[in-house]
């Protein structure tokens, strides 16, 4: 059975919804604030509700935050491919969301950020599994070595999701992960980053070189797709009342892939993406990717029966 193995590491988020980002020397005025999985979790969680099996291979540590990640694993009913870490907890990022549904990070790595060449042979991968790698994870010293490494190799259908600091990558890896990843899916920023493009049909049209292609997300503007040697398809933004754009990212790489297992045309597959993006942030929270009914319950007649 086809499944997506999620090489990211999964982080806990401390989230706190405030009226707006606080001056230097001042302080936010909160209106809510509390701890949940985040980072490679959301596009696992994502991929799941949208019908995929799903793993994690990344690494999971020991402490009161690994803890309460691997609790949110079990109860969603996705496997751990690997023994947990010893004596280093899981990172953290600290989310602001303002009172327009956008958000800010300040986040560390823990045992997420530690990755060994011994743990990438050691996954028990298919070969029909879908790959998905977060440039956060060749940020960290204690993972980039290894992963620039298993990189080389070419370990199938990757997908790769460079990161906001996709241009703070040492140029090793960042081309590494641009030689294998099948697909890219990349926010404009990023895309501007990697490409120097900043009008985002010409990005996705530069980063589409490879077998599957590349999409470039556009927050309320949709989505660009393009596939080798094609021009680049905009898909508008399925329209909503934001409330918390947290995860909205994770969702659409999740979701996207798991349109894209089942079968369905790239193009299908991103504008599914753009309704499972779109739907999440109406909800307060990082992980609110919708259930596949709901995604094909606000689709087009012709994605319904697809």
């Amino acid at each position: 059975m086809t499944r997506l193995v999620q090489i990211s590491g999964v982080i806990m988020d401390h989230v706190y919804r405030i009226r707006a980002i606080p001056a230097p020397g001042t302080e936010a005025e909160v209106r809510s604030a509390f701890l949940t999985p985040g980072g490679g979790f959301n596009a696992m969680v994502a991929a799941q509700r949208m019908g995929l099996e799903v793993v994690y291979g990344g690494t999971l540590g020991s402490g009161p935050f690994a803890d309460r990640i691997a609790q949110a694993l079990a109860d969603s009913g996705i496997e751990a491919l690997r023994p947990r870490l010893r004596g280093l907890d899981q990172g953290v990022c600290t989310v602001l969301i303002d009172y327009t549904g956008e958000r800010s990070f300040i986040a560390s790595e823990g045992a997420d950020g530690l990755v060994t060449d011994a743990d990438l042979a050691g996954l028990p991968l298919r070969t029909d599994d879908w790959l998905l790698l977060s440039g956060y994870a060749l940020l960290y010293k204690g993972s980039r070595d290894a992963l620039t490494r298993w990189l080389t190799k070419r370990p199938g259908r990757l997908v790769f999701d460079p990161c906001p600091q996709i241009g703070a990558i040492p140029a090793e890896s960042r081309a590494a992960a641009l030689q294998a990843a099948h697909w890219i899916s990349a926010n404009r920023a990023e895309a501007a980053t990697l490409t120097g493009q900043s009008d985002p049909a010409r990005a996705a049209r530069q980063l589409a070189d490879r077998p599957g292609g590349a999409v470039v997300r556009d927050g309320a503007q949709g989505a660009w797709l393009a596939t080798p040697g094609a021009q680049a398809v905009h898909l508008p933004a399925f329209p909503v009342r934001v409330v918390d754009t947290n995860g909205a990212g994770d969702t659409h790489v999740g979701a996207f892939i798991a349109a894209l297992a089942a079968g369905h045309p790239p193009v299908e597959s991103c504008r599914l993406a753009n309704i499972a993006a779109a739907l999440s942030i109406t909800r307060a929270g990082p992980a609110t990717a919708p259930n596949l009914s709901d995604v094909l319950a606000h689709a087009a007649p012709s994605l319904k029966e697809s």
